[in-house]
């Protein structure tokens, strides 16, 4: 029987990771993939990473992750923020590849129907504590050296910031969420985490500024989701918040993966989940 699988932040910018890609293939022809982000940091790596795939798994589905929308000076592709997006969308679906801008499939399994919901959905530093403001979380952040990449390399074009970004992304997400048949459960998406839970295991608690937005916070119950899938953290693993799954799928540096031995590559999803309040 086929099977809905997942991983998150392959970074093959790392040979050890990119070797790995050999071991990455379905074991049913039917097997679907969704890919959670952080590909690699230059567009050449992405696309050829993404070749591989889509020419192994029935279907891929892709949602972008920083590192990917990251423009890195020598990178043969300048564009920045959402043009970038936008490029690699298209990069995407000349391969035939699912993105957030496409309509959601509908994977068939042992639960039942369920709407695959790929999102793009940015962070807006409101992961801080309450009563600390953006100004001085960021200001603890620099204090202490634990400041995202992203400050220098993910532009938010045209935007003025980052969070009016997110802003804009949050009300397309949920638009095209909404739109959804209420009679159908979800699996949801996203690069980053949806809820703040998980991000209890960070090594560096400052890093939570650039992990996603408190908006996203009632969404797996809002819409149905039997499961939801991230990545980013580094932090592979399943917890249980509101009674829905929350599976992060991460591969992560070598320096990460290495010291558990060998890595989990493809993460079954929908196995034996339980289904979210309606």
């Amino acid at each position: 029987m086929a099977s809905l699988l997942a991983i998150g932040d392959l970074h093959v910018d790392h040979p050890e990771n990119a070797r790995l890609l050999d071991e990455l293939r379905p074991s049913d022809p039917g097997d679907w993939l969704i890919v959670a982000g952080d590909v690699a940091s230059r567009v050449g790596r992405i696309t050829s990473t993404m070749d591989l795939l889509s020419e192994r798994f029935s279907t891929v589905v892709w949602v972008p992750g920083n590192h990917d929308l990251w423009t890195i000076p020598g990178d043969a592709v300048q564009l920045r923020g959402d043009a970038r997006y936008h490029y690699l969308v298209e990069l995407m679906r000349d391969r035939g590849v699912l993105t957030p801008e496409d309509p959601f499939p509908v994977w068939v399994g042992r639960e039942g129907a369920v709407v695959i919901a790929p999102l793009f959905v940015l962070y807006d530093y409101s992961f801080r504590p309450d009563g600390v403001t953006k100004d001085e979380a960021l200001a603890r952040a620099y204090d202490t050296g634990i400041v995202c990449t992203d400050e220098h390399l993910l532009h938010p074009d045209p935007y003025p910031s980052r969070e009016s970004w997110a802003q804009a992304r949050i009300e397309y997400s949920r638009s095209r969420l909404d739109a959804i048949d209420p009679a159908l459960r979800t699996l949801l998406v996203n690069h980053y985490p949806l809820v703040e839970e998980p991000l209890e295991g960070l090594r560096f608690p400052e890093f939570s500024l650039w992990c996603g937005t408190r908006s996203t916070r009632d969404w797996a119950r809002r819409y149905r989701a039997t499961e939801v899938v991230y990545g980013h953290l580094h932090i592979p693993r399943t917890i249980c918040c509101d009674s829905v799954t929350h599976r992060e799928v991460s591969l992560g540096y070598p320096h990460e993966w290495r010291p558990r031995g060998a890595p989990v590559l493809a993460h079954e999803l929908l196995v034996d989940a339980p289904v979210g309040a309606r």
